[in-house]
């Protein structure tokens, strides 16, 4: 209970974060969602109805912001501007809601995120009283930039969006979360359960992850993997591993012993 994440100042006992969007119909994601335990759920705004069209199902019936904290992304937003003007968007929407996750993509082939305007989104929507959880590369200097400009959270990839391979870069993440003084969540990549054990075995705080579950044979079931996964890995890093050795040492010494 005394290990917590906090992001702007609000307290979660979960470290994963899931996305919405994917799935088959509200029921799945509801129900989804549900058993990987997440109390944060990032919803697409330029994707997903949470109230801005009146006569299309409300994902907000199934996800209700009472229960859940309601992350509004700025997926498929390619310039600062889209994305400023869809955070406040969602501000109108969520009454005044001013936590958001933010990310400006470079291209559609790579998804891979405009470091340039990146900055330039945060900058703008940090001095508008947003409280930004940013999607960037795995640059450390880039991590810290935006952390020193008010960013709440930093969110490396751990490697391009909806390719389930993995972490590519564990050096870099790690470089990231040693120097970083706000909590450091790995978004994009994951595709299975052992990714985000290992994300938190690197000592990341969290993981966000969506197209692992809902691309799953079975996403209900893969939920409640990565629920597991994440617990694992948190405990894992605390207890602190092993060292590493070049050559075997046997688990019953025979120091001591009479022959």
């Amino acid at each position: 209970m005394s290990d917590l994440l906090t992001i702007a100042d609000k307290t979660y006992q979960s470290r994963l974060i899931i996305g919405t969007g994917k799935y088959k119909d509200f029921n799945e994601t509801r129900d989804a969602i549900e058993t990987s335990g997440a109390e944060m759920v990032t919803v697409a705004i330029r994707r997903t109805n949470i109230g801005q069209n009146a006569d299309e199902e409300n994902l907000l019936d199934y996800i209700p912001p009472e229960k859940y904290t309601i992350l509004p992304n700025t997926a498929g937003c390619y310039t600062a501007e889209e994305a400023v003007r869809c955070c406040k968007l969602a501000r109108e929407l969520l009454d005044g809601h001013d936590l958001v996750k933010l990310e400006v993509l470079g291209d559609q082939k790579t998804l891979y995120p405009n470091i340039p305007h990146t900055l330039k989104a945060a900058q703008a929507l940090v001095d508008d009283g947003f409280k930004v959880m940013v999607y960037t590369n795995d640059d450390p200097i880039v991590a810290k930039e935006l952390e020193a400009m008010g960013c709440v959270a930093v969110m490396p990839l751990g490697s391009l969006i909806g390719s389930g391979l993995g972490i590519l870069n564990p050096h870099y993440i790690q470089l990231i979360k040693e120097d970083a003084n706000v909590p450091i969540i790995v978004d994009a990549g994951v595709g299975t359960a052992s990714d985000a054990a290992f994300a938190m075995e690197l000592g990341c705080d969290g993981v966000l992850l969506n197209s692992a579950i809902a691309h799953a044979g079975n996403p209900v079931l893969m939920a409640s993997a990565m629920r597991k996964a994440i617990e694992a890995g948190r405990e894992s890093f605390l207890a602190g591993r092993m060292p590493r050795k070049a050559y075997a040492s046997a688990s019953s010494p025979l120091e001591g012993i009479s022959r």
